[in-house]
């Protein structure tokens, strides 16, 4: 077998169906996000980051510069090894402490990104709960997925927030059998919100558990930013919370808040955590002081719901087909994915704007659209550039418009 080939035909398959992905070589400046020097074809130049989920650009601020700083100091750079042999230190346990208060729960576990600690979590079901039925929202990220399949459990496919197809599986299998609803607060492609207490409803109803992923919602949502569940006044609902440390905490890792007993289960038995070297300790402290510091900072969460707002005005008065949105995420649809790669190509190599197409497989085909991620530190000047920029790229692809809103 020519396994090489075997290699370039996968590449191939990919590039055919115009979904084939070039990554921007990109340098981010300290202290002047959402500005970044991108090195291309012709040499190096700024541009405007758009599509950033440093969503209140909380990676470049110097408090957690700062902590992180201090703790490279303190204590050097890896933390030594995974959690149960030598990786466990004041930073992680810290922090740990923080996010279970920041949620209002028992406890909470580090994990080295939100990605694994969705897999970590959820795989580890079967274990704990022989027999158990997972209800996914069709919609849930590829995390939660992979997870719910290396459980290897029975699962349930409910469409997207609609809660009679919730009910009506729920209602349809063993009243005895252990549940679980999983489900996101804050949905990334679409911009919607899922309904947090009528699901919570729902399991009350059926004996079910609820495991809810607030990545795109913690430090933006909530009097303290814990998120959409607090916002609404859910969190005491959820059994498992799980959040990212990558978006809008700035630095890296993932985490689950819960009731002791519950993460007590999964870090005993969750491969994802056993046997995975842990986080520095710099990367603990920097999103520790995010934390605290976005927790007691309201007035940032609403300049970047304003900033948001604003975007989505200006867009829509230009006639582009901005999606329906609850949240700080602006999609504007393409529904082609060699167009969207052609005008994402233009914004950065003819006007300094980057923003990545979102095609397939991160959203079905036919959905191809840029999302735009506007910060508090996004000026109005920035935005009237990037409409510009837009509307000439609309022109020059005869694309259509929508009626001013």
């Amino acid at each position: 077998m020519d396994y090489k080939a075997r290699f370039r035909q996968a590449v191939d398959a990919v590039r055919a169906e115009d979904r084939y992905r070039v990554f921007a070589e990109l340098k981010r400046r300290r202290g002047e996000f959402p500005i970044a020097r991108w090195r291309g074809p012709d040499g190096e130049r700024d541009v405007v980051v758009w599509c950033s989920n440093d969503y209140v650009g909380m990676g470049q601020s110097e408090v957690v510069l700062s902590a992180m700083h201090t703790a490279a100091d303190e204590a050097g750079a890896g933390a030594g090894g995974t959690r149960n042999i030598s990786g466990t230190t004041w930073y992680h346990v810290d922090l740990e402490r923080e996010l279970a208060d920041l949620h209002g729960k028992q406890s909470g576990l580090l994990f080295t990104s939100g990605y694994i600690s969705n897999e970590a979590t959820l795989g580890v079901l079967s274990k704990v709960l022989p027999g158990v039925i997972v209800y996914s929202d069709s919609l849930n990220h590829a995390s939660m997925i992979a997870g719910i399949r290396s459980a290897r459990c029975e699962k349930r496919i409910w469409r997207h927030n609609d809660l009679d197809h919730l009910e009506q599986l729920l209602k349809a299998d063993d009243p005895n059998a252990p549940k679980l609803i999983a489900f996101e607060s804050v949905y990334s492609m679409d911009g919607d919100i899922a309904p947090i207490h009528e699901i919570c409803d729902l399991a009350d109803k059926y004996g079910a558990m609820t495991y809810l992923d607030e990545v795109h919602a913690v430090g933006l949502y909530g009097d303290q930013g814990g998120g959409v569940s607090e916002r609404d006044g859910a969190a005491h609902r959820i059994d498992i919370i799980e959040g990212t440390l990558g978006k809008a905490f700035g630095v890296m890792g993932g985490y689950i808040a819960a009731d002791a007993g519950i993460v007590d289960a999964v870090r005993c038995w969750a491969p994802g955590f056993i046997f995975t070297t842990s986080l520095a300790p710099a990367l603990a402290a920097g999103a520790l002081a995010s934390v605290r510091h976005l927790r007691a900072r309201p007035e940032l969460r609403a300049r970047h719901q304003e900033r948001a707002a604003k975007l989505k005005a200006l867009l829509r008065r230009a006639g582009f087909p901005v999606m329906p949105s609850d949240t700080h995420i602006v999609p504007v649809k393409i529904g082609d994915p060699r167009c969207c790669k052609a005008i994402c190509d233009a914004l950065l190599a003819e006007y300094g704007i980057y923003v990545q197409p979102i095609n397939y497989p991160t959203v079905p085909r036919g959905e191809e659209r840029l999302r735009f991620t506007p910060s508090p530190l996004h000026t109005d000047e920035m935005m009237h550039d990037l409409v510009r920029a837009l509307d000439e790229l609309w022109a020059r692809h005869h694309m259509a418009r929508i009626a001013a809103a």
